[in-house]
């Protein structure tokens, strides 16, 4: 037996978790020692009572981990555990890291200039506009997006990142033959190929509501800083923004509209202490990062990157609000594909919406 098979026992064991793990590493010094170790041995480590130990021994001596490894093995998933050189140095440094991360993709040193971007699951258009812009600029720049792939600002903040040919990383709430929510497969496919899919649960975990809190420390304990975009009161994002806190990472807060109930949230973090964040330099000025040249300058390599239509629709604008039926007018667009141009152009930052539907082009 290997140290990646006995960290996947530990891993499974029930009631172990994490942080009895790491006491019993500390104390030990190597999971082989772990495993050779007598119940009384084990419960003189902080943590570990009778029922543990047992539970412990039990898992060791009939310990069938076959299924798990063939799943592995199939699906050509990439285990990292705790003592590995390329576990993330982030990560490592929370109170409570993951033994075992279980990576569809690759995990890359760049990872570590990492920023995740979380909020509503009910995004409005705002939101959803704001996750994207924000992604996109930043992995521009070469900074990884984090996020939980979660419907709404989660898989927004990851499309943008993606749009950007940018690195993503997607950390799931259940083992990664359960992707969560389902409509989301293809998208945690692409993110796999473009950065990967995470998780620290068995292949074959279902997506279960307690996953989800434990999925949240390791979107935060990924990154550098949280940008919460959009959060209702009581939201999952809000748990990823107090965990950020307590590891002492930024938090970030985009401030919405006041009547808007997904906007209570990052509005009281703002209150709390939060930084208002409206822009791209307000993250990297936090968080000490320099940005790779001017926007002007990031502009100019990106529009090459524009396809025919945003083209078109692009040289039409001007600092001069237009709009949107007098653009379909100028560029023979319907209205229903114009808009999709559009939105494209303001993720991008080359287009800005102002009140009414009038646009202008943005100077950056």
């Amino acid at each position: 037996m290997n140290d990646i098979e006995r960290f996947l026992i530990l891993n499974m064991t029930e009631d172990l978790g994490s942080v009895r793990t790491l006491a019993l590493l500390r104390h030990f010094g190597s999971p082989d020692r772990i495993f050779n170790a007598r119940a009384n041995e084990l419960t003189c480590v902080t943590g570990i009572g009778e029922k543990i130990a047992f539970n412990l021994t039990q898992a060791i001596k009939g310990a069938d981990f076959k299924k798990e490894m063939d799943l592995i093995r199939k699906h050509r998933i990439k285990v990292i555990t705790f003592l590995d050189n390329d576990y993330p140095k982030n990560l490592k440094n929370i109170y409570d890291p993951p033994m075992v991360l279980y990576v569809k993709g690759n995990v890359l040193p760049q990872d570590d200039l990492a920023v995740a971007i979380v909020g509503s699951r009910l995004a409005s258009f705002y939101g959803i506009q704001q996750a994207e812009r924000f992604a996109f600029e930043l992995a521009s720049r070469g900074i990884t997006i984090v996020s939980g792939l979660a419907r709404g600002i989660d898989s927004s903040a990851h499309k943008g990142a993606l749009k950007a040919k940018g690195r993503t990383l997607a950390i799931l709430g259940s083992g990664l033959l359960n992707v969560y929510p389902e409509e989301h497969k293809a998208l945690a496919e692409e993110i796999s190929e473009n950065g990967a899919v995470i998780s620290e649960f068995p292949m074959a975990t279902i997506p279960d509501r307690g996953n989800f809190p434990k999925r949240n420390r390791i979107v935060s304990g990924l990154s550098l800083g949280v940008v919460v975009v959009e959060a209702a009161k009581k939201s999952g994002a809000l748990i990823t923004s107090d965990i950020a806190m307590e590891e002492g990472r930024d938090v970030f807060a985009v401030p919405g509209k006041i009547d808007s109930i997904t906007s209570k949230g990052t509005n009281k973090l703002i209150k709390q202490g939060a930084k208002l964040t409206e822009t791209v330099g307000d993250i990297l000025e936090e968080l000490g990062i320099e940005a790779s040249g001017s926007m002007g300058r990031d502009k100019s390599i990106l529009s090459s990157k524009l396809d025919k239509s945003e083209t078109l629709v692009y040289n039409l604008l001007s600092s001069e609000p237009k709009h949107i039926d007098e653009l379909s007018v100028e560029s023979g667009v319907k209205i229903t594909e114009l808009s999709g141009i559009l939105f494209n152009l303001e993720i991008k930052r080359f287009a800005r919406q102002l009140p009414g539907k009038n646009f202008v082009k943005e100077k950056g």
